[in-house]
């Protein structure tokens, strides 16, 4: 099985300048990337064939993913017209799968997104979420965390007189409440041909698999960076999963 992983970045961010090629917690962003990726194919019992690939118009970016020590990556510089910020990132991961299937000739059956800027991810996730790719054979699996808070209990939203439940209902305890996950923005893994259809993430046949609450928090501020690396610093000294990821860069 072939299998082509993307990391993509661009040299632009609102939140935080510059943030994909920031030190966090003593080396680069994406470096902890690179290195939960490493671990699970060093790791896995699944038989794959794969590709890296980091797709980028930071030149800065590109200098730090080829110089890694960690493992191998391939490059696609970014057409500047998948750089802007309305651009959809689904965009940018097709036309990364459509380069390399021209530049390797050959095909894959699976293609798995990585955020850099969601760092706290272990090679078991990674390992779950193709795994349950395989198995359901959706057109995409999704990496979450179970929500804090409810749309049917306890979550409302501005109206004419106030504030409203988000879904009306009459439940009195969250327990009864149908159970909602926050996507994490971490964990992506694509059947090809849907990817290339062009239709959204969630609007075909969707699976998902549940990973660690805490550790995952996207870095779009200077708060989300400074609460994680507070975060990251305890999970690299008490949780396996997390220290090894620290360890191998």
């Amino acid at each position: 099985m072939k299998i082509l992983f993307t990391i993509c970045g661009r040299a632009g961010s609102k939140g935080i300048k510059s943030k994909n090629i920031q030190s966090f917690v003593g080396n680069y962003l994406p470096y902890y990337t690179i290195s939960a990726l490493d671990l699970f194919l060093k790791n896995t019992d699944l038989d794959i064939s794969s590709d890296i690939i980091v797709n980028s118009d930071s030149d800065m970016l590109i200098k730090i993913m080829k110089e890694n020590t960690i493992r191998p990556v391939e490059i696609i510089k970014r057409n500047p017209n998948l750089a802007g910020d309305t651009i959809g990132k689904i965009e940018v991961i097709k036309d990364c799968l459509v380069k390399m299937e021209e530049r390797k000739g050959y095909s894959y059956e699976i293609v798995v997104d990585l955020d850099i800027t969601s760092p706290l991810r272990t090679s078991s996730d990674i390992d779950k979420l193709i795994k349950k790719h395989i198995d359901k054979h959706p057109d995409v699996t999704i990496s979450v965390t179970s929500a804090r808070r409810n749309p049917y209990f306890n979550q409302v939203m501005s109206c004419e007189n106030g504030v409203r439940k988000v879904i009306e209902s009459d439940y009195t305890a969250r327990q009864q409440a149908p159970k909602v996950f926050d996507m994490n923005a971490s964990l992506y893994a694509y059947s090809p041909g849907y990817l290339k259809s062009g239709r959204n993430i969630l609007d075909g046949y969707c699976e998902y698999i549940e990973m660690y609450d805490t550790g995952v928090l996207d870095i779009d501020n200077e708060n989300d960076f400074e609460l994680m690396e507070v975060i990251a610093k305890y999970l690299f000294k008490k949780t396996p999963g997390f220290a090894e990821i620290y360890k191998n860069i």
